[in-house]
């Protein structure tokens, strides 16, 4: 399964997916077979995974554990391979290390990475339903746990993920960037926001970058998504054009400024020799950083 085309590249959680089977998630006896040479993610309840010694994922498979596949969320083949997540209450093994997921798209595989972050939203939202939000029953997970079933009221329950938008705002050839009080010092980024019900995402775009900036949009082009298991949202990327104005803060962020072409790029430098001056962008693996790159590479000069 390859990745959809997209004018944005480098981010993280995106490529080499698995093959995630749907057909066989209903099938116990399919998953049963598939389960002794499956290859199995451990996540602990925090959402780490267990690593080796080499802290690269730790190399654990169903006949390790025995049983069958039980509570494990089937997550798909890779080849002929199923791959489960678990979670590390089951597991009765130990691991030298564990791994937060930002620091694993910087070192595992690109394939393993995006492994991980699918595993990690499914741990979250199991996490996030063990009891039902119509009854407060008892929820059961079926369906190589991509449903949740209330055991008193028999509702079911399916995997949620929020949408929100993330934009490159310009005008003039500068870029919108903003900052939350609470990020590293000199850390800016492009805005965001959640999806509000009965919204399209043009018109999320248009109220986020209002709300957060007092700037009005009058056009916006989409430009690719990312997963973000933090803890579980889909990022809809958009460049945008904006009127003229001052950006305004009132709220969310502590700072908003329109930045040029030249300072953008010596942020970007800054990746690799920080002159401790000027801002410091968003890291690599986010499709912010991806927006921000797509968007300086478009400026005049900027080669």
């Amino acid at each position: 399964m390859s990745t959809p085309l997209s004018p944005l590249s480098g981010f993280s959680f995106v490529g080499e997916p698995l093959e995630r089977a749907d057909a066989l998630r209903a099938d116990a006896d399919a998953l049963a077979r598939l389960w002794p040479d499956a290859r199995l993610l451990v996540l602990d309840r925090d959402g780490t995974a267990f690593t080796g010694a080499d802290d690269q994922p730790f190399p654990l498979t169903g006949a390790d554990i025995g049983g069958g596949p039980g509570t494990a969320v089937f997550l798909g083949l890779r080849g002929d391979q199923a791959w489960f997540s678990v979670e590390a209450s089951v597991v009765d093994v130990a691991a030298p290390g564990r791994m937060d997921l930002r620091q694993a798209a910087l070192s595992w595989s690109v394939a393993d990475a995006s492994a991980f972050s699918y595993a990690r939203g499914m741990s979250y939202w199991h996490s996030r339903n063990r009891f039902c939000g119509v009854c407060g029953g008892d929820v059961r997970f079926e369906r190589g746990g991509f449903v949740g079933r209330c055991q008193q009221c028999a509702v079911e329950h399916y995997p949620r993920v929020d949408p929100a938008v993330i934009v490159a705002v310009e005008n003039r050839g500068r870029l919108l960037l903003g900052r939350q009080a609470s990020w590293a010092p000199r850390r800016y980024s492009v805005l965001a926001g959640f999806v509000e019900p009965g919204e399209m995402l043009e018109q999320t775009v248009v109220r986020e970058v209002f709300e957060e900036s007092k700037i009005r949009v009058r056009a916006c082009q989409y430009l690719g998504t990312q997963p973000w298991p933090f803890p579980g949202a889909l990022m809809v990327g958009f460049s945008a054009q904006a009127d003229d104005g001052e950006p305004e803060v009132d709220g969310e962020l502590e700072d908003a400024r329109w930045f040029t072409a030249e300072e953008v790029g010596a942020a970007i430098a800054r990746d690799v020799h920080d002159d401790g001056e000027g801002i410091r962008l968003s890291p690599p693996i986010s499709i912010s950083r991806s927006l921000i790159e797509h968007w300086y590479r478009q400026q005049p000069g900027s080669a």
